[in-house]
């Protein structure tokens, strides 16, 4: 049985999780629309008579209404949870960063969020780590690949999400 880590190209894993972190931010800010069921009535000529059939378009609505938010509640709570299990400083980089908000540059968390500031490259460092530890996580969730992300695999795609 083989107890090594896996090596990631680390390029590949930063387009992966950051593709992840995407669509959590997406989740968070972008509201769900339930869906209506068409309630009007049809004016038309149509057999007399019992048709024995029954609409599903109310079913599927409420189905989707009550399905699409859950599942978006629970895949953001996943990223939270593993978020979570970084350490203090790898969790203040990846939420400053990635999870607030788009237009959160790099030289912003390295100069002015984390406590104490920390150079570009300590800051690379910092980042590199987390995103080992969280591809490792994700794909023990089943959210992404560890083979489209290891050192010289030339799989197709870039180890991105799962949908």
């Amino acid at each position: 049985m083989n107890h090594h880590l896996p090596e990631l190209d680390r390029r590949k894993t930063q387009q992966a999780i950051e593709a992840l972190f995407e669509k959590y931010r997406i989740y968070k800010t972008i509201t769900f629309e339930a869906r209506e069921t068409d309630l009007t009535a049809l004016y038309g000529d149509r057999s007399q008579g019992p048709t024995n059939g029954t609409s599903e378009q109310t079913a599927q609505a409420e189905n989707t209404n009550m399905d699409v938010p859950a599942a978006r509640k629970q895949y953001c709570d996943t990223i939270d949870l593993m978020v979570e299990r970084l350490s203090e400083r790898e969790q203040r980089l990846i939420r400053e960063r990635y999870l607030k908000q788009d237009d959160v540059y790099d030289y912003k968390v390295y100069n002015h969020m984390l406590e104490p500031p920390v150079s570009k490259d300590t800051y690379a460092k910092i980042r590199s780590r987390a995103f080992y530890k969280l591809a490792l996580a994700f794909a023990d969730r089943g959210m992404l690949h560890l083979e489209k992300l290891r050192k010289g695999s030339k799989a197709k795609g870039n180890g991105r999400a799962m949908s």
